[in-house]
């Protein structure tokens, strides 16, 4: 969800982003999808080939520019996705061009932390001057909003309103499978929360969407998740596995629970959560086996791209 805001922070150069400031009719991406241009290389996507040709083009135009010059800077620019471009989407995508220079970082790494965190954020972009773009927190309680503004005068922003992901995974272990299931959801839309005890193995580099909890009392963060969230249990124990899904099952609102693991697993489970008190009606509520059917591998990639298939399926039925 978040690459282009990874490689922004992670860049030692001047860069530029690109956003899809306004989609007018059928075109690749929507308002508010970003690319970020260096001088070799692309991250993210605007979702057009020759579009995001045109695109970095311009970008690296910018990048040539010398610091200050406003056509170096800022730019608005409206293109036509018809048979000049050899597209047949035939609308127009409207692209704001931000010059970023490193020293300008810490503008984006509040907005990268905020919204790890769970903040929204409002980001208006001034097109036709060099001022400093303004980020701050209106509380804002809508969907994510980007679109462009106009003054009597002329004058253009761009105008941004981020939000958290509404999708939140409560992901416990950092074994072979959570490692490979954060790698495989570390661009999409989803907020995760990676949790274990042993904090040795969490990587030192992690996605823009994922934060971690290290701790010995996970059943705490189970307490303390939103109503809606999701749960995955898959750490090195059976018994923690057992406390958690029971700590999962108690609660008053459930978004969705995955338990890793076989048929067999799951009767254990079922049979022993009977006996503590779980009604036959809320274990059908623990998905166990978990994955999209149809894919049988066991290696964690496998399952790992499996399961992010049936979170995807699950949080877009949501919608």
């Amino acid at each position: 969800m978040l690459d282009w805001l990874d490689a922004l922070l992670e860049a030692r150069d001047t860069t530029v982003l690109v956003t899809v400031a306004r989609a007018e009719g059928s075109v690749p991406r929507e308002a508010g999808a970003r690319m970020l241009v260096d001088a070799a290389r692309l991250y993210d996507t605007i979702g057009g080939g020759h579009l995001e040709y045109v695109a970095a083009a311009t970008a690296r135009e910018m990048l040539a520019a010398a610091p200050g010059e406003l056509a170096g800077e800022r730019r608005l620019q409206r293109i036509p996705l018809g048979p000049a471009l050899g597209q047949c989407c035939g609308g127009v995508a409207w692209l704001a061009f931000e010059r970023v220079e490193p020293r300008a970082h810490a503008h984006f790494a509040a907005l990268r932390e905020g919204l790890r965190a769970g903040r929204s954020w409002r980001r208006r972009l001034a097109l036709d001057g060099i001022d400093a773009p303004a980020l701050d927190d209106p509380e804002w309680n809508g969907a994510n909003d980007t679109r462009l503004i106009e003054d009597a005068q002329g004058r253009r922003w761009l105008e941004e309103h981020l939000t958290p992901p509404a999708a939140q995974l409560y992901l416990f272990g950092a074994g072979h499978v959570g490692a490979a299931l954060v790698r495989v959801m570390a661009p999409l839309p989803c907020a995760i929360t990676w949790i274990d005890e042993r904090e040795d193995l969490f990587p030192e580099a992690l996605p823009a969407n994922v934060r971690i909890e290290a701790t010995d009392i996970p059943e705490a963060v189970v307490a303390e998740a939103p109503p809606n969230a999701s749960f995955l249990v898959m750490t090195h124990s059976h018994a923690l596995d057992q406390r958690l899904a029971e700590a999962i099952l108690r609660r008053e609102r459930l978004g969705w629970f995955g338990l890793i693991g076989s048929q067999t697993k799951r009767v254990q489970f079922e049979r022993r959560l009977l006996e503590r008190g779980i009604s036959a009606a809320r274990l059908e509520d623990m998905c166990c086996p978990i994955g999209i059917e149809g894919i049988s591998g066991k290696e964690p990639a496998v399952i790992a791209v499996a399961v992010a298939a049936q979170l995807l399926r699950i949080w877009q039925a949501r919608q």
